[in-house]
C-alpha cells in the first residue's frame, strides 16, 4: 500500500548503511546544506515547528494529490534531520504521509545517536509534517 514510501525508505537505509556515526551526522549537515532556502514568506508563525530547538520552518503544498514540503532551520543538524524526512515523503499522498511510518529512522540508527532535544525535534518536525498532510487532505473533501 505504500510501496513508493517503503522503496524511499530503502534507499535511505542503503545511503547510510556502510557508515560509522561520526559520519553519520556529517552526512545529515550534508543533506542540511542541500535545503533550498525557504523563501522569506514562508517563515511565519504558522510554518514554524513548536519542539524544534532550533528555529525551524516546515511549508507544505499540494500539487494535484500529493503532498511536497519546504523546510528551513538555522542549525545544520535540524535542517539535515528535515532533509531526511523529506527525502522519503515528499511528492506522497497524504494518506501515506499519515500511515507510512518512519520505520528507517531507527533502522538507521539516527534516533538513537540524537541528544533527547534533538531526538525530539525530529518527532516534531514529522508531527508537523502528518499535521500539515491532514490540513492538507481535509482541505481537499
Amino acid at each position: 500500500m505504500f510501496e513508493s514510501c517503503t522503496q524511499k525508505q530503502n534507499e535511505v537505509i542503503k545511503l547510510f548503511s556502510s557508515i560509522s556515526d561520526e559520519e553519520k551526522y556529517s552526512k545529515l549537515i550534508e543533506m542540511g546544506k542541500k535545503l533550498p532556502p525557504l523563501q522569506e514568506e514562508y517563515k511565519t508563525n504558522e510554518n514554524r515547528v513548536p519542539g524544534c530547538q532550533s528555529t525551524m520552518y516546515l511549508r507544505a503544498f499540494q500539487k494535484a494529490d500529493q503532498i511536497f514540503y519546504e523546510a528551513e532551520s538555522d542549525a545544520l543538524i535540524s535542517a539535515g534531520l528535515a532533509a531526511l524526512l523529506l527525502q522519503v515523503y515528499n511528492g506522497e499522498k497524504a494518506e501515506t504521509i499519515l500511515k507510512c511510518p518512519p520505520n528507517y529512522l531507527e533502522e538507521i540508527g539516527i534516533s538513537a545517536s540524537l541528544t533527547p532535544n534533538r531526538a525530539n525535534g525530529l518527532y516534531s518536525i514529522h508531527l508537523k509534517m502528518k499535521q500539515e498532510a491532514l490540513k492538507l487532505l481535509l482541505k481537499g473533501n
